[in-house]
């Protein structure tokens, strides 16, 4: 899975999509809150798929933190592709789920 193939969803005056891979989601956003989102860049944060609580996932998420901004695409491209060697998981695009629920 890349950036392309993600159904993005309208989120603040951006974007946010969320990708499963088994035990751990992938938070995907770009809006003039995140970091780098005033650049057109990207920001990701890990969570435990049992509890939803934001997790640090080493080589993913900055050092000593449950997230990492300032990505472009191919940047988040390579992170879909590390986590999906990592978990052994294909990539599910779970945003009309996750991102939607969360608006409401």
């Amino acid at each position: 899975m890349k950036v392309a193939d993600i159904n993005f969803s309208n989120y603040q005056d951006g974007v946010a999509a969320r990708v499963n891979f088994g035990h751990i989601n992938l938070s995907i956003v770009r809006h003039s809150g995140s970091y780098g989102g005033k650049d057109g860049l990207y920001e990701i944060g890990v969570f435990d798929e049992s509890n939803e609580k934001m997790i640090e996932l080493s080589g993913i998420t900055a050092p000593g933190d449950t997230v990492k901004g300032f990505l472009t695409e191919n940047d988040v491209n390579d992170v879909l592709d590390q986590i999906t060697t990592r978990t052994g998981t294909n990539p599910i695009d779970i945003t009309d789920i996750s991102v939607k629920s969360q608006q409401n």
